[in-house]
């Protein structure tokens, strides 16, 4: 039996001028996943997730979102979905209920449902007591949750989640991904753009996209595994810049992740001895090398540089858990 699809999408693609902003990607989204779309900023996550909700008309491709036509029922498209900006599509000169009654009339949410909800999104967001406060006044982990609750005042099946995380503290940010995780244990479907790599382990699947076309797919898990037919050591020196520049010379391919180095090699057996020998005698103390698990990093990475548009630089990369 085929799975139920919130989402699905064939040869999506976008242009602005000569620019392709997003280059004919295939995406298939089964009902109460949490779906991930990870890359660097300006990769064409925004773009792809502005087309799904019917907020940007594709310029080829075809496509369905709850059941909808992504061309030609954009409006229902928009009177079904959940959306959340990474701005949080708040007003901040309003207070927070003002905030909840603009919303609840956007979405049609009238009456006894609208007294309820909004009673319901003032306890999730943990601002009962704050109802009469502008809402530009609020710490940023409060209003991204007030902003959470506006997207789904209407209770939709489907929510679209763009880089709802950026700029909000660590332990805002965990505690976000527990919200939810609630909603798709009720059925809910996300899709959440993110650039964060950390935040990739919260996702029941994911994409990886790189200049507009989509690199990767599978779980986390799979990822991490199938993806990378080579090994990676992690080097801890006490020169990170001139380490890296000794390995290019060398030929290993290595870039510098968090305080440390990550090199993609073959055999970590035979060349841990030879790059600890390059490194010591071009001056450089190691202080620790040692084959790891390959980290979404190092798939994103390797992804990169098989899909030949390694040349290419977007306006900012991926971020590890350390950014």
């Amino acid at each position: 039996m085929r799975e139920r699809l919130s989402v699905e999408v064939n040869g999506l693609t976008r242009h602005f001028g000569d620019f392709v902003a997003v280059d004919g990607i295939d995406l298939a989204v089964g009902e109460g996943e949490i779906f991930g779309f990870l890359g660097p900023n300006g990769a064409g996550k925004s773009t792809t997730i502005r087309m799904l909700c019917g907020l940007l008309l594709p310029s080829g491709g075809k496509g369905t979102v709850g059941g909808f036509d992504i061309i030609t029922q954009s409006e229902e498209i928009k009177k079904n979905i959940g959306y959340m900006s990474q701005r949080f599509s708040l007003y901040d000169d309003l207070t927070v209920e003002e905030n909840i009654d603009f919303f609840s009339g956007l979405y049609g949410v009238s009456g006894e449902r609208r007294i309820e909800r909004k009673e319901w999104v003032l306890a999730m967001a943990g601002i009962s007591d704050r109802r009469k406060v502008l809402t530009g006044t609020l710490p940023a982990g409060f209003k991204q949750r007030l902003a959470l609750g506006c997207a789904i005042l209407h209770e939709p099946s489907i929510l679209f989640l763009d880089e709802p995380t950026a700029g909000v503290d660590p332990v805002s940010r965990r505690d976000f991904w527990d919200l939810i995780h609630e909603l798709a244990q009720k059925g809910v479907t996300v899709f959440v753009t993110t650039h964060y790599l950390d935040e990739a382990d919260y996702c029941d699947r994911l994409a990886l996209i790189y200049w507009g076309q989509i690199i990767a797919e599978g779980t986390p898990r799979q990822l991490r595994g199938a993806s990378l037919a080579k090994q990676v050591i992690e080097v801890e020196v006490n020169s990170l810049v001139d380490a890296i520049e000794i390995l290019a010379s060398h030929g290993v391919d290595a870039v510098i992740s968090g305080s440390r180095i990550h090199a993609t090699i073959d055999d970590a057996e035979a060349v841990i001895p030879a790059v600890r020998t390059m490194l010591v005698e071009a001056g450089i103390a190691v202080m620790r090398i040692e084959r790891i698990l390959p980290s979404l990093e190092d798939v994103f990475v390797t992804m990169i540089a098989s899909s030949g548009q390694a040349g290419k630089t977007s306006t900012s990369s991926v971020e590890s858990p350390a950014s």
